[in-house]
């Protein structure tokens, strides 16, 4: 079987895309795994396809980790998402939507940024009952959907991401894994983050859901505003805007940056 794919990225994090709006393809979880692979396969940090909408959107989207599992969402991947199923339809539309495990999103294309309206998150957690070995600062929590760990800390440049994301990730406060982010403040409203990303099991060079969640704990910890201003590992710089507070929740969360292009191939599965 000869597989049809284009490789996109979002600010470092990428992705396979593939067509499967006439369901033909039934791809094993060994397979999209060795698909990701970065010495066997194309190399992703994940794969998502694109099939068609159950319930009156433009497409339903489909996400699968590195390792194969599938997941319910990833900001990043929204973002090429709705890049590559704009160039689907081939249409010129600017806006398309897309159901997902974690609800129906919108894209909105800007030039060769995207904006994602993100699903309002929920379980939010202060100062969790985490303790990991070499990380002094406390740990917060929060679904931007997908579960986040989120900890403020004093030298991001030097931090062992992987050996504590790690540690954060199979913490037994989170029995279904979670994603670990670290973050330093840059100016009030600027923040700069690195995440280990469930699933890849490694630091990926950015996370979309991780930076909502980032700037929300931002917020909250800090009394900073949106938009908030997000740097990540692979050079870029996103944007968060979002409405509420932690009484009432947070709602009409945006996130924004680049959804690019790399090439496209074909490989024998």
């Amino acid at each position: 079987m000869r597989l049809p794919f284009t490789k996109m990225n979002g600010a470092g994090n990428d992705f396979v895309m593939i067509d499967n709006r006439d369901l033909a393809i039934e791809l094993s979880t060994e397979q999209i795994a060795r698909i990701c692979d970065r010495h066997r396969g194309v190399g992703a940090d994940g794969l998502l396809a694109a099939e068609p909408a159950q319930a009156g959107a433009d497409f339903r989207f489909r996400y699968y980790n590195a390792d194969g599992g599938e997941a319910e969402m990833c900001g990043n991947g929204a973002r090429c998402f709705g890049r590559y199923t704009a160039r689907l339809l081939d249409d010129e539309r600017e806006n398309l939507s897309f159901e997902t495990m974690a609800g129906t999103l919108s894209a909105r294309l800007i030039g060769g940024q995207v904006e994602v309206a993100m699903s309002d998150p929920f379980d939010l957690e202060l100062n969790c009952a985490v303790t990991v070995d070499g990380l002094e600062s406390p740990v917060h929590s929060l679904n931007t959907g997908v579960p986040h760990a989120i900890s403020f800390v004093d030298d991001l440049a030097s931090l062992d991401v992987v050996k504590l994301g790690a540690a954060i990730r199979y913490h037994e406060h989170f029995p279904n894994g979670t994603n670990a982010n670290f973050v330093s403040e840059i100016a009030p409203g600027h923040i700069a983050i690195r995440t280990y990303e469930r699933g890849v099991e490694d630091e990926t060079l950015a996370c979309g859901t991780g930076m909502v969640a980032c700037s929300i704990i931002h917020h909250l910890l800090h009394g900073t505003p949106a938009p908030i201003k997000v740097d990540v590992k692979g050079g870029e710089t996103l944007r968060i805007e979002f409405e509420g507070d932690a009484g009432s929740g947070f709602r009409k969360v945006t996130l924004t940056g680049p959804a690019d292009f790399v090439f496209e191939g074909e490989i024998e599965l």
